[in-house]
């Protein structure tokens, strides 16, 4: 099993990895859309776009790619903009179309962020 981080801070506070795979699965924890530890500007389309960003760049570190994801999680704090989230997300996905689902929550950590991101994948031989 591999357990990977992303050099974020809160992971050893909290106690959770950014990424992890075992076999053939592979697990991405709740991303959202930093670049450098900063929140990207630009509402819930960029925030999106970064956080799927940070989901791809976390497959690629254990060997997995946009074509092995098979389910992913959206985590909204204003679901009126699910058109927004939802057209990154079609962007990055494709033709692959993973499962999905999105869901409107009361908050996330920072009160700044407006999406968050999970992922799950199988690597196909």
């Amino acid at each position: 099993m591999r357990r990977l981080g992303s050099g974020s801070p809160w992971e050893d506070v909290v106690g959770y990895s950014r990424v992890v795979r075992t076999g053939d699965l592979v697990f991405v924890s709740g991303t959202t859309g930093t670049r450098d530890g900063v929140l990207v500007d630009g509402g819930a389309a960029e925030q999106t776009r970064q956080a799927l960003t940070n989901v791809l760049a976390a497959l690629e570190r254990v060997g997995a790619g946009v074509a092995d994801v098979v389910r992913t999680r959206l985590y909204v704090t204003d679901i009126s903009r699910w058109e927004d989230v939802g057209r990154v997300h079609g962007e990055f996905f494709g033709a692959h179309r993973p499962a999905t689902a999105m869901v409107q929550v009361a908050a996330l950590i920072d009160p700044a962020m407006v999406v968050e991101v999970e992922c799950d994948a199988v690597v196909q031989p």
